[in-house]
């Protein structure tokens, strides 16, 4: 795919968190940041002078712009740092080193210790985090020590050394801190029950423990110890903002690729994540055009065999969101809860943020593209000769049987031209009868347009089932126009479409953008026939009630309602208040008409 020029790769970034990575011309990784909002922090390279001439020599070099969508600032902080470890950009200076974010071990071992590392030994331990700030780190271990009583020494534990005594308490039992169970003075299951409550400290599950510091918090302030409450303020911060699961690294995971597709009438989106030791060290998304009715099945296979080509992947499991053939040596994983359909949701969201940004950048760059495929789109739906470029729709507006008016609304290129939407009185027919009132304006308009010269639309639409459809081509026929321009029918209940002379109705698909535009069409339609309906029944409720005064006309009667508001309050005012507005002698004629009725 053609790279877009910067402006309009600027403009479609979207405002949410994430990673984004700079490129130069050779497709050479030149950077690679994190943002709390994605549009704001990279707009800003380009918009600010840098004090930085390092800053500075990048920013000219930066030809493509890409980026990735995670859910949080700490799962961005955490990518931002496997994808600088992978790719070793020349302009980070940072995080390039072989250290790692921390995270809280549980070792595998009887009475397991619990400590923090940076480093993950695949012997069955369990490992929670990664953590962004060693403070939380520090704070949750604290908040374990204070709860728990752990050893921290290195021994091995085992039963038989233990029986014969091989091991003496150290300082730690005699201060308190830990119950000797290397003398076997703790028994291993009341150990293991503690295990098994941090397991759910390090998940996030510190309710209780919460509870109990906001308590000592309290106790303190109430003792005017404030300096004490804060310290415990301060790890009831850490806690509430402690998040212990991170989607971006993931020590159960180990070297996969997940794919997930978005797809819409002619294009699919596939989504690429590549996780390596449970890192996400890579996201790439492409743009598949339909040649044919393609599934999306058929178009993740084949985008899968294309990507995992092209990076050389050699990963022996792949997560899908549904069954693929992806070949016999390859393991497909369609998860359904969990971790990794977590790592699925995210490439998921890639996928749609990507086709969001490549519409808005069609849009920009070839403004007719997407005009010219919502046509076709609706040209092959409503089995029509010609793209409707221009659409008219009528709606017809009476309640019970009073003032009964029509609309008819303009629409060119798929949008409202509101400067065409025109209102009609009903003229020739008496009552509420909706079949009538649609011939007669449908008769009328194109009449008109046919009188001026002006263009005919390629597809009419009324608000209506079978009845008003009639109507409408009887109108048409007489005006000799039958068969030169399309008409439908959309009835309301279940956005039935029907054909003049097919009893059998046709059904769009409800996600289908032509059947979005219809209903936009309708909508409008009936918005704007309501709202002359509205209109024209205020107005005659002010014919009947003012301008049936003898010797009081038009005029009077805005300039009673400019000042008064209501036809209530000009009865309420006294006389002396309508003399200010209207003289007296008119004041005098409205003032003794509603005193008479009292």
């Amino acid at each position: 795919m053609e790279t877009l020029a910067l402006e309009v790769q600027l403009q479609t970034l979207p405002n949410s968190p994430g990673v984004y990575q700079y490129y130069d011309k050779n497709g050479k990784i030149l950077y690679v940041g994190k943002a709390k909002n994605l549009k704001k922090r990279v707009t800003s390279y380009f918009t600010k002078r840098h004090d930085s001439h390092r800053i500075g020599v990048m920013v000219k070099k930066i030809k493509e712009i890409k980026h990735i969508v995670v859910a949080s600032e700490t799962d961005a902080l955490l990518l931002e740092n496997n994808l600088i470890k992978k790719h070793q950009p020349r302009f980070n200076v940072m995080l390039k080193d072989d250290k790692t974010y921390p995270w809280i071990c549980i070792k595998n071992e009887r009475f397991p210790r619990v400590f923090p590392t940076r480093k993950l030994i695949k012997d069955g331990s369990e490992y929670y985090g990664p953590f962004t700030s060693f403070k939380t780190v520090n704070t949750l271990l604290d908040l374990i020590k204070g709860l728990y009583k752990l050893r921290t020494c290195n021994y091995d534990l085992s039963e038989e050394k233990i029986r014969n005594g091989k091991y003496k308490v150290c300082l730690e039992y005699h201060l308190g801190n830990c119950k000797g169970p290397c003398e076997g003075k703790q028994a291993e299951a009341e150990y293991n029950n503690n295990i098994e409550a941090i397991r759910q400290i390090v998940k996030g599950n510190f309710k209780d423990s919460l509870q109990q510091f906001r308590e000592q918090m309290k106790a303190h302030a109430e003792k005017m110890e404030f300096e004490d409450a804060q310290r415990i303020k301060n790890k009831i911060d850490v806690l509430e903002n402690y998040q212990s699961k991170s989607t971006v690294v993931n020590p159960k995971i180990t070297n996969v690729d997940v794919f997930s597709i978005i797809s819409d009438e002619g294009y699919g989106y596939v989504n690429f994540l590549q996780l390596s030791h449970g890192a996400i060290i890579r996201s790439h998304t492409i743009e598949m055009k339909k040649k044919l009715e393609e599934t999306d099945e058929e178009l993740l296979e084949l985008a899968i065999t294309e990507i995992r080509q092209r990076f050389s992947s050699n990963s022996k499991e792949i997560y899908v969101p549904f069954k693929v053939d992806a070949g016999e040596e390859v393991k497909v994983t369609i998860p359904k809860l969990g971790d990794k359909k977590k790592i699925v949701d995210l490439s998921l969201r890639n996928a749609k943020y990507y086709r969001q940004e490549r519409f808005k950048q069609m849009k920009i760059v070839d403004p007719d593209r997407h005009v010219k495929r919502i046509m076709a789109q609706m040209k092959e739906d409503l089995r029509l000769n010609v793209e409707p470029r221009h659409i008219e729709c009528f709606d017809n507006s009476n309640i019970q049987g009073t003032n009964p008016v029509a609309a008819c609304v303009v629409f060119r290129n798929g949008k409202p031209s509101k400067k065409d939407y025109r209102k009609f009185n009903i003229k020739t027919v008496e009552g509420p009868d909706d079949f009538a009132s649609m011939e007669e304006v449908v008769f009328r308009r194109y009449k008109r347009l046919m009188n001026e010269g002006e263009e005919l639309p390629q597809l009419i639409i009324v608000d209506g089932g079978k009845g008003q459809l009639s109507s409408g081509v009887k109108a048409l026929e007489t005006l000799g126009l039958r068969g030169k321009i399309a008409i439908i029918g959309i009835a309301k209940r279940l956005e039935e479409i029907f054909y003049p002379g097919d009893t059998i109705p046709l059904y769009l698909d409800k996600k289908s953008e032509t059947l979005k535009i219809i209903q936009q069409l309708r909508n409008e339609a009936h918005r704007f026939g309501i709202t002359f309906h509205r209109n024209k029944r205020s107005k005659t409720a002010l014919n009947t009630e003012l301008e049936e005064i003898t010797g009081i006309g038009e005029k009077t009667v805005v300039e009673l309602l400019k000042q008064f508001r209501s036809v209530k309050r000009i009865k309420e005012a006294s006389e002396k208040e309508l003399a200010e507005v209207i003289g007296v002698s008119k004041a005098g004629i409205i003032y003794n008409h509603y005193q008479s009725k009292k």
